[in-house]
C-alpha cells in the first residue's frame, strides 16, 4: 500500500511517499481503508522529533482519519466490511497517512448519514479535544464567559461553536484582524485582534469586554509566555484549560495571578488521556451526531492528495491557515 513515512526527524521534506506491506487486523482490531486523514500540529511535532510518544523513525504519522471497514479481526462485533467509520489513533503503527490502517475497535465510531468522510476525518483530534476541554473539564454552562485563544485554528473554531452551543458568551482571540473576524463568524459574541492588543493590552481588552471581571473559562492553546496572560484574564473562581503549547517555549507562571482568585488550572493531553483508560467513543458519537444535525460547521481550508503531505505540513506551519487541513486517498470515496 501507499503511505507517507518519516525516515528521519526533520522538516516537511522528510515526509516521503513509500510502498509498505498492507497491515492485517489482529484480535480486537479493524482494518480501515483510509479515505481522508486530518493534519494536526501534533503530526508536525512527531515529524520533527518533539512529540513525547512519537517513538523513533521510520514512522507513519497521522492520528485521525475516516474511511470504510475492510476487514475485522477476531472478537470484533458491531463493525462490518463496507461500513463508514471515523478513527482515532490507538497507538499502533501504521498511522493514518496511508491507504490502510489497523485500528483497535475501541477507537472507532460508525458514521451517521449526513457526515462525509472528509469532514469526519477532522473530528477525532481537534474537535474532540475542544469538546472534552469545554464540556468535561471546564463544564461550560450558559452563565459562563469563555475566552478561546487561537480561535481561527482547528481547535479554536471548534471551541467557539461548542461553547456557544451551551449558551455561553464567547470571546474569540486570534493573531490578526482577519483571523479574529473570521473566527467571529462561528458564533463568537466578541473578537480580539491579538496583533493590535499585544501583551498587557490583550489583558486590558479582555477585562474591558468582561466589564473588569475576566473570563470564567480560558481555553489556552498557545502556551509559552501567553499562558501567563491567560491567568490574568481568568475571573474569580474561573478555570484555565491548558490544551497545548504551540509556542514551544516554557510558560512562566506567577502564582499570584491565579491563587487569590481561587481559580483552577486544568491540563489536557489527548493521548495521555487515552492511556489513562478513557473511552473516547461516547464523546465522539455525541460530537458526530451534532455535526450530522447541523449544529456545528467544520471549516476545511485545504484538501490535498496523500502524496502531498509535505505541502500540507508547509501550509500548517505557515500559521496562515484557517480551519483544518486534510489529506485524501484517491479512489477511497468521500
Amino acid at each position: 500500500m501507499r503511505a507517507i513515512r518519516i525516515e528521519e526527524f526533520g522538516g516537511p521534506e522528510v515526509l516521503v511517499p513509500v510502498e509498505v506491506p498492507d497491515p492485517v487486523a489482529g484480535p480486537g482490531e479493524v482494518l480501515v481503508r483510509v479515505a481522508a486523514a486530518g493534519v494536526n500540529r501534533a503530526d508536525a511535532l512527531v515529524r520533527s522529533g518533539r512529540y513525547h510518544r512519537a517513538g523513533r523513525p521510520p514512522l507513519i504519522p497521522g492520528a485521525e482519519a475516516a474511511g470504510t471497514v475492510a476487514a475485522v479481526g477476531e472478537g470484533v462485533s458491531g463493525f462490518a466490511p463496507g461500513q463508514r467509520v471515523l478513527a482515532l489513533d490507538g497507538g499502533k503503527a501504521p498511522g493514518f497517512y496511508a491507504e490502510s490502517a489497523v485500528v483497535p475497535a475501541t477507537q472507532l465510531v460508525a458514521l451517521p448519514d449526513g457526515v462525509d468522510l472528509t469532514t469526519a476525518a477532522t473530528l477525532p483530534v481537534a474537535w474532540l479535544s475542544a469538546w472534552y476541554c469545554l464540556r468535561r473539564l471546564a463544564r461550560v454552562g450558559k452563565d459562563d464567559t469563555v475566552l478561546v485563544k487561537a480561535a481561527a485554528s482547528g481547535v479554536g473554531t471548534a471551541a467557539v461553536q461548542i461553547a456557544a452551543a451551551t449558551g455561553a458568551r464567547v470571546l474569540a482571540l486570534a493573531g490578526s484582524a482577519g483571523k479574529a473576524a473570521w473566527a467571529g463568524e462561528f458564533g463568537a459574541h466578541a473578537t480580539v485582534d491579538g496583533s493590535a492588543h499585544p501583551g498587557e493590552a490583550e489583558v486590558e481588552e479582555v477585562l474591558r469586554l468582561t466589564e473588569g471581571r475576566g473570563a470564567d473559562v480560558v481555553l489556552d492553546t498557545v502556551g509559552g509566555r501567553a499562558f501567563g496572560l491567560s491567568l490574568r484574564e481568568v475571573a474569580q473562581g474561573g478555570r484555565v484549560v491548558a490544551l497545548a503549547n504551540v509556542a514551544l517555549e516554557p510558560s512562566t507562571v506567577d502564582t499570584r495571578d491565579f491563587y487569590p482568585k481561587n481559580a483552577s488550572i486544568l491540563g489536557f493531553q489527548l493521548t495521555n488521556l487515552q492511556l489513562s483508560g478513557w473511552d473516547p467513543r461516547p464523546d465522539l458519537r455525541e460530537l458526530v451526531d451534532g455535526v450530522a444535525a447541523g449544529d456545528y460547521r467544520v471549516p476545511i481550508e485545504t484538501v490535498l492528495p496523500l502524496d502531498q503531505a509535505r505541502a500540507a505540513h508547509e501550509r500548517l506551519e505557515s500559521r496562515d491557515s484557517r480551519g483544518k487541513i486534510v489529506l485524501t486517498v484517491a479512489g477511497a470515496g468521500r
